[in-house]
């Protein structure tokens, strides 16, 4: 685990394989299934053949997502790196189905869900937004840093299918450009591979291959050191992660 968490520190990211069973992988791609066939759900994009491709604040539409983390090399990780106050704070969905593959710039993540962006202002937060009716805030670097993003494979990923690139050290700050996009890296995986990547690391990807038959399903679980903000603001959800 050391050399895992020396990676994350110095990198910015790090891959955990087979951190999540096949069965729990199958059972977490039937529960996406059932909880996103809502065609009536406009928070959710969707393909010309109905197939989700993102999907925003997932806590309340799959259960499952509070608890498959609890146990195994998720929860270890994240109590090394965030310590034992832990917990999940937003889940996304995310998937490149076959006919509707999709491309993503170079970009960090940087906004936040919060209860309400009217609280006064505050050097921490900016820009409020609503994303599929919650409120949004751009973080600090100071709150950022106190995150960290599991990004659950739900599928194998493999050039063919649009796979996240990196740039290792570019975790540092808004800007930070790391070692530069000429050193950016694939990130292949196997179902049940985790991706553990601070919030500020660059990453983008490009489209699926056309004439693929391969998806791209994604649980993108975002965790936080504790379940207080600074200045009033209030996460919009907080699961600890032991309770």
């Amino acid at each position: 685990m050391s050399t895992f968490l020396d990676e994350l520190e110095t990198r910015g990211f790090g891959l955990l394989p087979g951190a999540v069973e096949l069965s729990t992988v199958e059972r977490l791609r039937q529960v996406c299934r059932d909880a996103l066939s809502d065609t009536g759900d406009t928070r959710r994009a969707r393909s010309s053949r109905g197939h989700v491709y993102a999907a925003r604040n997932l806590l309340d539409a799959i259960p499952e997502v509070k608890t498959f983390w609890r146990d195994g090399a998720i929860a270890a990780t994240l109590r090394e790196v965030l310590g034992a106050r832990f917990g999940l704070v937003r889940v996304l969905f995310f998937d490149k189905p076959p006919d509707r593959s999709w491309a993503l710039a170079w970009h960090q993540d940087t906004a936040i869900a919060v209860k309400n962006h009217d609280a006064p202002p505050s050097s921490h937060f900016s820009r409020p937004t609503i994303k599929a009716g919650v409120p949004h805030v751009i973080a600090s670097d100071a709150i950022l840093r106190r995150m960290l993003t599991m990004r659950v494979h739900l599928d194998e990923v493999t050039d063919e299918n649009g796979p996240l690139r990196v740039i290792p050290e570019s975790h540092r700050s808004k800007g930070c450009e790391g070692l530069g996009i000429e050193r950016a890296e694939t990130i292949h995986a196997l179902a049940g591979d985790v991706l553990a990547m601070r919030p500020l690391i660059s990453h983008s990807s490009g489209a699926s291959h056309p004439g693929t038959t391969r998806h791209r399903r994604i649980l993108h679980l975002e965790f936080a050191a504790d379940a207080t903000l600074p200045d009033g603001y209030q996460w919009h959800d907080f699961i600890a992660g032991d309770s």
